[in-house]
């Protein structure tokens, strides 16, 4: 209704004002606000402001082996004690368990309770406490302890939640500020570094373990040719040094409360000094004095980093670790033994680098997109409606607002493809506009009065906008699920976008016509030219029409050849992705890029040979820009370390060939990562056509879900078809854009097969052919007014929205000029061959017999 009461009409007015207040904080930085002001902004993502991402795995497989390495001394010792006799004591970690066997099988109950003493309880969900191993025994005496699928999950949870907090630790003591650091699935943690433009020291930190052990050494085994039982052979920090060091921890690491790099007094060399707690200290004083004058082994990640020869016992629990260090190296050491060390290895699976200047390009960028894109947008919709045309965007000025106040409000990041969709938010935005505004004018020519015209625009028009929105909601919520990084923050901002707009579309307008009508009392409603009015009144009234009013094409004469011409095109376009097939991006098929600048005009000579000279592949290096800037790509390089190894050594080779040479961008994924990034891509596709053929059939009849999701695959075959013909990368921001041309290709069906839906009730004998081009006739301006908009907003993307953007942008071209026409040579068709019975008998049945009521 066009009636608002006025708490109504103060609640949206008041919606608009939080949006406003809420919105203007991100216009200030933080530092602006006082600290007991409860300041909520939208952060910027790196790709933005600048900085690294890594994505880090801990290796499970060493804490299982660890574990079980744990049991087997474990084992000896109480085995031992209980006069126990056995042989072939091992650890299987493939198989995560222990087994020996037992001489005397009378014993054989005596070893299983000596070995349960070494089971950790693990308390399940149902708060039920149970041991993590498993022990079973064989009649042949054999023993075996298993490690229970409880206690790896647990042990695996406790090892990655320990990780994140030391590498929390870690980080904060290298002064990164408003770094993040959250897990990611069940074995990985992410961290992003804002500001930080080379993250090696990062990795170099986060990288080692740092589990320092103190060990006797064995020195009658030192020239033995392998290790007797109980002792290991460790390398020193020289190269062919060895060490032989009892397996057994005589003081750990995990004691000590304080490291700090400083310089020996008496030699001047950099050390690091360490403290222990009361525990560490008694066990330390105990050691050292009962082994004066033999070798006291500090071991480091499996490395003997210095064994000095105890001269004296050391009571105050305080030492000094000397050994080839640097300044940088000392606090380096200082700061991993500060932090604690990690409970295995950590891998950099995914690495992302994006420096300020680049940051501050991307944003340049996307602004000039998103001004050119509001321009566009704005004098389509003030020309082609008029009055309400403009009504719609005063509301999509608010849309914009609420869509900043609602992500500041949950603090969410702002990214590149987030800035992408802002901008196409502007062309789906209006879509509800449109549908109300063709509806106003259908009810106008029908005869109505200007308040029930009006009344009836509104009504009629919810159902169709609801059901349009959903289906890109459907997909947006596919590709959060599945999407990673940057992407999710497209998938957040253009769902927000969605239901913002549908509020501003039809509460926002409605008041602003409400307001309108009240106080002109209109006779007629300005939607048609006339003759002879003056210039103000011409303004106000649509100035063109992009499909005239009345056409009768018949569209369904070639229906027959549309379907024909969409099924070979579709399937040129399979066949053309098979081979030569679709450029994977890095995203899918792993590998390194970067994009570096030089600090004068750069020799693309002499980069190519010092790249080449690495042997890591084929290497493509290209200018782009100007002279001094180039985009590197190297090929997969095996497993993740291989890939990290591979960057470490390419910035040693820039530095040497070209010194000053700033890495403006680095992107390296390893296989497994870029399988993972590729099957998670191709679920949400799945996922989002089965969730359009399950929401369609459950709001229309079968034909027209069969319909829609049909002519989904064909548009989505052949956007990939213009894919390979114009070499636009397969990635994951091209994934985000073929789920957005998914979502407004269900959006414009849903418009079409509504209308039909209505035709169908109202016109009982029309036959169905002649129904359905009435139906697009009459549809017609609303799908090609929506995508006349979605295309002014996607165009400046593509041609100023920079490198990252361009293929997403070109992709989503593609799909609404393709999903236009499909809309009306593909879906309608496949309905009316699919229903051409079965639907006109659905209406039989349903209506009444004479001088009776139909029953529902």
């Amino acid at each position: 209704m066009l009636h608002f009461a006025r708490w109504k009409t103060a609640g949206i007015l008041l919606v608009c004002l939080l949006g406003i207040l809420v919105s203007v904080p991100n216009l200030l930085p933080r530092s602006a606000f006082p600290d007991w002001f409860p300041v909520r902004q939208v952060n910027l993502g790196l790709d933005l402001r600048g900085g690294s991402y890594l994505l880090l795995e801990v290796d499970l497989n060493t804490v299982v082996r660890e574990r079980l390495d744990g049991m087997v001394d474990g084992a000896r010792t109480r085995l031992r004690a209980a006069n126990v006799r056995y042989v072939n004591l091992s650890a299987d970690a493939a198989n995560r368990r222990m087994g020996l066997r037992v001489l005397d099988a009378a014993q054989v109950p005596a070893a299983v309770t000596a070995l349960r003493e070494l089971a950790n309880p693990v308390t399940l969900s149902t708060g039920q406490s149970v041991p993590d191993i498993d022990i079973t025994s064989a009649p042949d005496g054999t023993v075996t302890a298993t490690l229970t699928e409880s206690g790896l999950r647990a042990k695996a949870t406790a090892a990655v939640e320990q990780s994140i907090e030391i590498v929390r630790r870690r980080i904060d003591e290298t002064g990164v500020a408003e770094a993040l650091i959250a897990r990611q699935g069940q074995s990985r943690i992410l961290v992003t570094l804002p500001g930080v433009e080379d993250p090696n020291r990062i990795k170099d930190l986060l990288g080692r373990t740092a589990r320092m052990t103190f060990h006797l050494v064995d020195e009658t085994a030192a020239m033995a040719a392998t290790p007797p039982p109980g002792v290991m052979f460790l390398p020193g920090e020289r190269d062919g040094e060895r060490y032989a060091i009892r397996r057994r921890v005589e003081v750990d690491g995990a004691n000590l409360t304080n490291a700090r790099a400083g310089q020996d007094s008496r030699t001047g060399e950099w050390v690091v000094n360490f403290q222990f707690d009361s525990v560490g200290t008694r066990r330390f004083a105990q050691i050292t004095r009962e082994n004066v004058g033999r070798p006291f082994a500090v071991v480091l990640d499996e490395k003997v980093i210095t064994a000095p020869v105890i001269r004296e016992p050391i009571i105050g629990g305080q030492g000094q670790i000397s050994g080839s260090f640097n300044a940088r190296s000392a606090n380096d050491l200082a700061v991993l033994l500060r932090a604690g060390a990690l409970p295995a290895p950590l891998t950099v699976v995914e690495e992302r680098t994006v420096g300020p200047e680049l940051g501050a390009d991307a944003i340049r960028a996307g602004t000039i997109a998103l001004a050119a894109g509001t321009l566009f947008v704005f004098l389509y919709m003030g020309l082609a409606y008029g009055l309400f045309g403009w009504f719609a965007n005063v509301a999509l000025l608010f849309n914009l607002v609420l869509m900043i106040a609602s992500m500041s409000l949950i603090e969410a990041t702002l990214t590149l493809p987030g800035i992408a969709g802002i901008v196409l938010t502007l062309g789906t935005a209006l879509d509800a506009n449109i549908l109300i505004s063709e509806r106003i004018r259908e009810e106008v020519r029908n005869g109505r009065t200007p308040i029930s015209a009006l009344e009836a625009g509104y009504t009629k028009a919810s159902g169709t906008i609801l059901d349009s929105n959903l289906t890109n909601l459907i997909a947006m919520a596919c590709l959060y699920g599945f999407g990673s990084g940057p992407v999710k923050g497209f998938a957040v901002t253009v769902a927000i976008g969605t239901v913002v707009q549908m509020w501003t579309a039809t509460v926002l307008t409605r008041l602003f016509s409400s307001w309108w009508y009240r106080r002109t009392r209109p006779k007629e409603l300005p939607v048609f030219q006339r003759a002879g009015l003056s210039l103000y009144e011409r303004l106000r009234r649509p100035l063109f029409r992009i499909f005239p009013d009345g056409t009768r094409i018949p569209f369904m004469r070639a229906a027959r050849m549309g379907l024909i011409v969409s099924a070979l095109l579709s399937t040129a376009s399979v066949a053309i992705a098979f081979k030569p097939g679709l450029e994977k991006g890095i995203d899918f098929k792993g590998g390194i890029e970067m994009e570096l600048r030089t600090p004068a005009a750069g020799d693309i000579a002499a980069l190519r040979n010092a790249m080449g000279a690495l042997n890591l592949g084929d290497v493509t290096l290209l200018q782009f820009g100007d002279a001094s800037t180039f985009a590197l790509r190297l090929p997969a390089q095996g497993d993740e370390g291989a890939v990290q190894s591979a960057v470490n050594r390419v910035r040693t080779a820039l530095e040497e060939v070209a010194p000053g040479t700033r890495i403006l961008r680095v992107e390296a994924v390893g296989n497994r990562v870029s399988d993972e990034l590729f099957v998670g891509g191709m679920m949400a596709l799945a996922l989002s056509f089965l969730a359009m053929l399950i929401y369609i059939w459950f709001r229309f009849e079968w034909q027209f879900g069969i319909a829609g999701v049909a002519t989904l695959v064909l548009d989505v075959t052949k956007t990939i078809g213009l894919m390979v013909l114009f070499q636009i990368e397969f990635n994951l921001t091209t994934i985000a854009g073929i789920l957005t041309v998914i979502g407004f290709s269900a959006n414009d069906k849903v418009v079409v097969f509504d209308r039909m839906r209505e035709n169908l009730r109202k016109f009982k004998t029309m036959p169905l052919d002649q129904l359905v081009d009435l139906s697009i006739n009459e549809t017609m301006n609303r799908t090609l007014g929506t995508s006349m908009t979605l295309l002014l907003s996607a165009l400046p993307l593509a041609l100023f929205g920079g490198d990252t953007l361009s293929g997403f942008a070109w992709v989503m071209v593609a799909g609404i000029v393709i999903s236009a026409g499909s809309s009306v040579f593909i879906a309608a068709p496949i309905v009316l061959y699919t229903g051409r019975t079965q639907l006109r008998r659905a209406d039989a049945e349903a209506a009444p017999p004479a001088g009776g009521k139909a029953v529902r």
